[in-house]
């Protein structure tokens, strides 16, 4: 069979790998797509391959600084006695991301400290201290520029930042009002998942291959155990338990191996 590229020949490699057409596979259609959509999500979530580092830039608009301003509908709370309540409330300083994103590592600092004029204490140092790079020792400047560095982190500091994939909201923790401005960019390093469709080598990754069979393989035990023991035309006897039992033991050992030899580190991805 040909190397899998798309949804399909994946599927067929898989029910292959089990025995078809040799053998029937006792496990719905339904079933074997719900074991792919759940193969690729492990993969996504566990291994480095199922991601990719990304850079991403968002346009500020009137509507973001709006919401950004807002409060949240209050959320009021009573003491133990319910003699004493308080309104609590959140600011929605979020900004939607796509869904395929699993993590935001940072967003790089909103400062103008970047932009260099003729006052700019950049500017001046790359003016008088690097006009020649031949006889020049850089060795100053970079310490200056890590001093810098140190005083703008030190005294403006980042941008707070929270992240949860299943919430697909990037909140910034900052003074709307002065720190975002309509028409302004800014952009997020983060982590998103490998479209399928787009990058089809995934269907022939070796790992997501072995996965998805033994998740099939596990339905198939699951789905045959309520049979275990009846002997069919031919005196084949039907274990399912075994099959399930067999397919499970696959699995813990393939995730065992992703995780410790493939995973990023999960401070990693944390933003």
């Amino acid at each position: 069979m040909a190397i899998p590229n798309t949804r399909n020949t994946f599927k067929e490699h898989c029910l292959m790998r089990l025995g078809k057409p040799v053998i029937d596979i006792n496990v719905d259609p339904d079933q074997v797509e719900d074991r792919i959509d759940e193969a690729l999500q492990f993969f996504n979530q566990y291994h480095y391959d199922g991601t990719e580092r990304v850079y991403l830039k968002h346009l500020i608009t009137a509507a973001d600084v709006t919401r950004g301003k807002a409060n949240d509908t209050a959320v009021t709370a009573t003491d133990i006695d319910g003699s004493t309540t308080a309104d609590w409330v959140e600011q929605k300083n979020w900004i939607p991301v796509p869904q395929n994103i699993s993590a935001v590592v940072k967003v790089f600092p909103i400062t103008d400290s970047n932009f260099s004029n003729i006052f700019d204490t950049k500017y001046q140092l790359r003016l008088n201290d690097l006009y020649n790079f031949t006889n020049t020792s850089i060795v100053h400047y970079q310490m200056t520029m890590m001093h810098l560095d140190f005083l703008d982190h030190i005294l403006v500091g980042e941008t707070p930042i929270r992240f949860n994939q299943h919430q697909n909201r990037l909140y910034l923790d900052a003074d709307w009002g002065s720190h975002f401005t309509e028409g302004e960019y800014i952009i997020i390093e983060a982590f998103r998942n490998l479209d399928e469709s787009t990058y089809v080598d995934i269907w022939n990754d070796i790992h997501l291959k072995k996965y998805c069979t033994a998740l099939i393989k596990k339905q198939w035990g699951a789905n045959l155990i309520k049979f275990n023991g009846i002997t069919m035309l031919g005196g084949v006897t039907l274990n399912g338990e075994q099959l399930f039992n067999d397919a499970t033991d696959e699995l813990n050992k393939l995730e065992e191996e992703i995780q410790l030899a493939y995973e990023l580190p999960p401070m990693f991805a944390l933003g």
